[in-house]
């Protein structure tokens, strides 16, 4: 059983490698070939009948430790500059206004249209997923787009997972709407940004003073364990991540800090240059993992649920106006930018988290599993037609 068990993994994450490797030129999002083979593996077990344990637990645990290594990798390979800021202000608002916009729409249209009796907080807590542009498929499908195409969508995707999940948190954790959440909600943000401030500099301190062989592992723990006592408090953690990655990743800028001396940035850049080739491996791991078990978890009748299609291809829609709206008003070419809005890991975890008491019925795994196919697709062509003009 052990043999099986082992065979089977390193089958499966060797098939998520070839993926990997063959979407540069067949520009197919690995995310689409891994939600299949997921798919597909449970379609065998079923026909034959094999017993396997139930995996639906494994899920939350995987998505939140690949959202924290994607945005971490994600951070790590940004440049932040003077030159820059041009872009990263574009792609802040970029992401954060179209997200509220489209939030508030949609929960409107739930409140109106559905089925049932939703309050309208109910209606934008199971609105906001579907809102959020997804790291996890975003990022590593534009690859080879230009710097520029990349650093947008790279800032962008990172601020509307960060935006999204405050705005997500602030909403359904908030009974009332006034001074006090408002005035809690701005101390959580500036206790955040203190442990983020705290915590790099003791992360960075390590990474430049453990002369163990073991010294990249601890130091992800470490950043795992922020995360998840940050969350405890309900603070937005995924700032964190974001200010950790970008510190030790742009240390040539920070050296007109007299304090940053005394961390040898040249050396300590060595070790972030290794740093980040374990985080990129580490996110592909658990990366692949999460969406071949969330493929082997989905069934056949929710992709093809026809009641909930018209919904899906109405949000779908009502996403790429407002991108287009939001590329047009940023001074961005349209092609290839406008494709790129994929909804993934982050959507997913977002709506399993959300409490039963705040649930409606409108929103199911159905549409969540629609959305996520159709706008992946719709990067899968457009990407493949830019690709077909440049050559």
């Amino acid at each position: 059983m052990e043999t099986t068990i082992i065979i089977s993994f390193c089958a499966l994450l060797l098939i998520a490698y070839l993926f990997d490797l063959t979407s540069s030129k067949t520009r197919i999002p690995s995310v689409i070939l891994l939600l299949f083979l997921g798919w597909f593996i449970k379609q065998i077990t079923d026909f034959l009948d094999i017993p396997l344990p139930v995996f639906s637990e494994l899920l939350p645990l995987f998505g939140t430790i690949g959202l924290i290594l994607i945005v971490l990798e994600g951070s790590l390979e940004l440049e932040f500059n003077k030159s820059n800021l041009g872009l990263i202000k574009k792609s802040f608002f970029g992401a954060l206004i179209p997200m509220l916009a489209l939030s508030f729409i949609l929960a409107y249209l739930f409140q109106q249209y559905g089925t049932g009796d939703y309050t309208f907080k109910s209606s934008l807590i199971n609105a906001i997923p579907f809102c959020i542009v997804s790291t996890a498929i975003a990022i590593p499908s534009v690859k080879y787009l230009s710097s520029k195409d990349k650093g947008f969508v790279i800032y962008e995707s990172s601020f509307s997972e960060i935006t999204g999940v405050v705005f997500f948190n602030f909403i359904s954790l908030n009974e009332h709407f006034g001074f006090y959440s408002f005035g809690s909600f701005g101390l959580q943000v500036l206790i955040i940004f203190v442990i983020s401030f705290i915590s790099t500099i003791g992360l960075s301190f390590l990474l430049s003073k453990i002369e163990h062989q073991i010294k990249f592992v601890p130091i992800i723990l470490l950043v795992i364990l922020i995360y998840a006592v940050s969350k405890t408090y309900h603070l937005p953690a995924l700032i964190f991540i974001m200010i950790f990655g970008l510190s030790i990743g742009n240390l040539d800028e920070l050296k007109s800090f007299k304090w940053i001396e005394r961390f040898k940035p040249d050396e300590l850049n060595r070790e972030v240059i290794k740093f980040r080739e374990l985080v990129v491996e580490a996110t592909f791991v658990i990366k692949a993992l999460f969406f071949i078990l969330f493929g082997y978890l989905i069934e056949t009748s929710e992709i093809f649920n026809t009641e909930t299609l018209k919904w899906s291809l109405g949000i779908v829609a009502a996403m790429y106006i407002f991108r287009a709206a939001q590329l047009k008003l940023s001074g961005l070419a349209l092609n290839p930018l406008l494709f790129v809005a994929p909804r993934g890991l982050i959507t997913i975890l977002l709506f399993i988290s959300i409490l039963p008491a705040q649930n409606i019925d409108l929103v199911n795994r159905s549409m969540i599993i629609q959305v996520i196919i159709i706008t992946a697709l719709i990067m899968m062509f457009g990407l493949m037609a830019t690709n077909r003009q440049k050559n």
